[in-house]
């Protein structure tokens, strides 16, 4: 599998899609960075989930 850094990502437990264009600047995480690229503490901004909670995002 390979991964990009336009993957998208969603949280299981809410549903909130990260998407690395935007990145999450709330949360220190700025545009362009890889989902594989975030700090293993970072968690949801939305329901607080850990990062393992997110699944690759598939339409």
């Amino acid at each position: 599998m390979t991964v990009t850094t336009t993957e998208l990502w969603i949280c299981l437990r809410c549903g909130m899609i990260y998407d690395p264009a935007e990145g999450d600047p709330d949360g220190g995480i700025a545009p362009g960075t890889a989902f594989a690229d975030i700090p293993e503490d970072w968690v949801c901004p939305v329901c607080g989930a850990t990062k393992t909670d997110f699944v690759p995002y598939e339409d």
